[in-house]
């Protein structure tokens, strides 16, 4: 019976030391990287939400310039 609990206790022992951390570090590494990515329509989104900021920001250099030209002094009412 001695020999068979050192042949149990052992590798038990093995794999809780090594192979048991080892494979959850792994795990939840691999679950972090992940999530960490964005998914296909995450990317469409962002992508979307860019070219509707490129536009905004055209339309607002726009608009600034328009009062640049008519009203030259708007900026000195800001806030």
């Amino acid at each position: 019976m001695d020999s068979l609990a050192v042949a149990i206790m052992v590798p038990s022992i093995v794999f809780m030391v090594f192979v048991a951390p080892a494979w959850v570090w792994l795990h939840y590494r691999s679950k972090r990287k992940a999530q960490g990515a964005l998914s296909e329509t995450e990317r469409a989104d962002l992508e979307a939400l860019m070219y509707k900021a490129e536009a905004m920001l055209e339309r607002i250099d726009t608009l600034e310039s328009i009062l640049d030209s008519q009203t030259p002094e708007w900026r000195k009412h800001d806030r």
